[in-house]
């Protein structure tokens, strides 16, 4: 498990990113996601903890877009 420093590290990397680079890592994150998906419903997947690890970072994503949405309006 990550601590908490390389967490908010990760998230902090996030903030800073442009809006276009975020709507861009988005689609980049739900591919993978379901790449890896398929990979393991075909058993070709080689570590499980790659769909939870691409998961989270899409939901770190998503959450800041989130958050510019709302502050935009």
């Amino acid at each position: 498990m990550k601590n908490k420093k390389s967490v908010n590290k990760a998230m902090q990397q996030i903030r800073e990113l442009p809006q276009d680079e975020l709507v861009a890592r988005d689609g980049a994150l739900r591919k993978e996601k379901f790449l890896l998906r398929a990979q393991a419903k075909s058993g070709q997947l080689e570590s499980p903890a790659k769909i939870r690890t691409a998961r989270r970072n899409l939901a770190r994503v998503m959450t800041e877009l989130n958050k510019r949405a709302s502050a935009g309006k």
